[in-house]
C-alpha cells in the first residue's frame, strides 16, 4: 500500500470507527442470541415489501428468500421462504467478490502481499500486464477490455465466456489473455475477471499447500461459518466473482466482522487499514447516466462518494456499504446503526429496490429501540 493510500484508510477509519462501547458486547459464539424482536406497523409493512405474494412460474416482482436483521450482534428479525431455510447455504453470486476481499484482508494482516505490487508478482500469467497492481483489480480498475453482461448480452459478454464456454476450464487466465484499453487505475469497470484473477493471485500469496483451505482457515473458522462452499474451475482456482454459498446466518458472521472494523472477540483478524481501504471510494470513479448507483470500494459497494454525501440509499446513512450480488443478493452494514442485514433472493425484473428495503428495515429497527 502506498503511503499516501495508507494515509487516507487510516484517516477513513479513525472517522468512521464507532465509539468503544460501554456495555459487553454480543457475539455469536456459539451461536446468535435472539434480541428485542421487531414488531408493530413497521415491521408489517416490510414484511408487506420482502415477502409479497408471487407467482414463481412467471418469476416476476419481488422474491425474499431470506431476510436478516442483526441489531448489537443479536437476531431481531429472521425469516425465510421454501425452500431456503435457516441452514441453506444459498448462492451469494457476486457477493462472493467482497468473501474474497475479506479474505485477501486477512492475507494482507499476515503480509503476504501488498496492495502497490504487480499482480504478476503472485500470478506469474499477467505478466503480459506488468503495470497492473493488486489494488487496481480490488477496485475493478484494471484497464482490460471487459464487458460484464449477462443473459441480456450474452453474444458479447466477457462473463459468460468466462463462467460458462471457452473460459470456464481457467477462468483467471482468460481474464488475463484480454489486452488493454485503459490504463491501471484511470477508470472503473466492473468485471468479475478481476476477481478471479485476484481468486488466483491468492495461491501465490498463500502457497500451493494452504490455498485450498486458507478462505477457511483465514475467515471462516475464526469467526465461526460452517456453511460455507466455495466452487473452483477446473485450474483449482476459487470462482471469486461468482460462486460461494453460505447461509444467512454465516454470512452476517463475515457482516459483524466489518461492522466490527475487523476485530471478532479479542482478535484484530483484519488490519483496520484494510477494512478502511474497502470502504474508500476509487478516487477515479464517475458515476454512470443510470442514475443514483452505489460507489465502489476496495470490493465493496458505498453509499458515499469523495463528497460523503449520499448516493444509492438516500435512506441509510451516508456510511452505510454492501456486498451485492445477481437478482437482489445483498449483506449490507450500517455502522451507526449497529446493523448487519442480510438477504438472498430471486429478483429479475428489477422491481426490488434496496433503498426502500434499509428505509424500512431502519424504521422497524427504530420502532422497537429502548
Amino acid at each position: 500500500m502506498s503511503r499516501a493510500l495508507l494515509r487516507h484508510c487510516l484517516l477513513t477509519w479513525a472517522l468512521l470507527a464507532p465509539a468503544p462501547a460501554l456495555l459487553a458486547e454480543t457475539w455469536p459464539v456459539p451461536d446468535w442470541t435472539p434480541g428485542p424482536a421487531l414488531s408493530g406497523e413497521a415491521l408489517a409493512t416490510l414484511e408487506t415489501y420482502a415477502f409479497p405474494p408471487r407467482d414463481d412460474a412467471t418469476r416476476q416482482g419481488v422474491r425474499t428468500d431470506a431476510l436478516l436483521v442483526i441489531r448489537d450482534g443479536q437476531i431481531v428479525y429472521e425469516r425465510y421462504a421454501a425452500p431456503t431455510t435457516a441452514s441453506s447455504a444459498h448462492l451469494s453470486w457476486s457477493i462472493s467478490k467482497s468473501l474474497l476481499a475479506t479474505v485477501l484482508g486477512v492475507a494482507y494482516g499476515e503480509g503476504r502481499f501488498q496492495l502497490d505490487a504487480p499482480v504478476a508478482r503472485y500470478y506469474p500469467p499477467f505478466t503480459a500486464h506488468p503495470q497492473i497492481k493488486v489494488g487496481h483489480l480490488l477496485n475493478w480498475a484494471s484497464g482490460l477490455a471487459w464487458q460484464e453482461g449477462y443473459e441480456y448480452a450474452p453474444l458479447r459478454s466477457s462473463v459468460v465466456a468466462m463462467l460458462y464456454t471457452r473460459g470456464r476450464a481457467d477462468m483467471a487466465a482468460f481474464t488475463a489473455s484480454h489486452d488493454a484499453d485503459a490504463a491501471p487505475g484511470a477508470r472503473f469497470r466492473y468485471s468479475s475477471g478481476d476477481s478471479n484473477v485476484l481468486a488466483a493471485a491468492l495461491r501465490g500469496m498463500v502457497g500451493d499447500a494452504a490455498y485450498a483451505d486458507y478462505p477457511w482457515t483465514a475467515l471462516f473458522e475464526p469467526i465461526g461459518v460452517s456453511s460455507a462452499v466455495w466452487e473452483r474451475d477446473a485450474a483449482g482456482t476459487f470462482i471469486a466473482s461468482s460462486y460461494a454459498y453460505l447461509s444467512a446466518r454465516d454470512l452476517a458472521r463475515v457482516g459483524l466482522l466489518m461492522q466490527r472494523n475487523g476485530r471478532w472477540q479479542e482478535r484484530q483478524l483484519i488490519p483496520p487499514a484494510w477494512i478502511a481501504f474497502n470502504r474508500t471510494p476509487f478516487a477515479n470513479y464517475q458515476a454512470s447516466a443510470k442514475g443514483a448507483e452505489p460507489v465502489p470500494g476496495g470490493h465493496w459497494w458505498l453509499n458515499q462518494g469523495a463528497d460523503g454525501a449520499a448516493t444509492a440509499w438516500p435512506d441509510a446513512t451516508p456510511a452505510t456499504y454492501a456486498a451485492l450480488g445477481h437478482w437482489g443478493q445483498g449483506l449490507y452494514i450500517v455502522p451507526e446503526d449497529n446493523l448487519v442485514i442480510v438477504r438472498y433472493a430471486d429478483d429479475r425484473d428489477g422491481q426490488f429496490d434496496a433503498n426502500t428495503l434499509l428505509r424500512l428495515v431502519r424504521a422497524a429497527v427504530r420502532e422497537v429501540q429502548p
